[in-house]
């Protein structure tokens, strides 16, 4: 099984509001995931993100990957930036 980190878009017509999942690549974009682990609000000023950090560093290692857009946000929010022995990046 495939695991992606990936966003669950959420909120009303043109007012997006996003959820950041993890999930089976499979499975469609607001459908069946796995574990909520942060939201992603872009109509706030500043951008609000919401990550849970230990979530989303065990799921790393465990081979999940994040979409492009996830992984972005990743690195603005500096996910990554933990020890190495916690991060696994490829």
């Amino acid at each position: 099984m495939a695991v992606k980190i990936r966003l669950r878009r959420m909120g009303a017509k043109k007012n997006p509001f996003y959820r950041v999942i993890v999930a089976d690549s499979r499975a469609a974009r607001n459908g069946r995931f796995i574990e909520e682990i942060g939201y992603y609000d872009p109509l706030t000023e500043p951008k609000t993100v919401k990550i849970d950090n230990e979530k989303a560093i065990k799921w790393l290692n465990n081979g999940a990957k994040p979409t492009d857009t996830v992984d972005r946000l990743f690195r603005e929010n500096g996910i990554y930036e933990k020890p190495e022995d916690e991060v696994v990046e490829e």
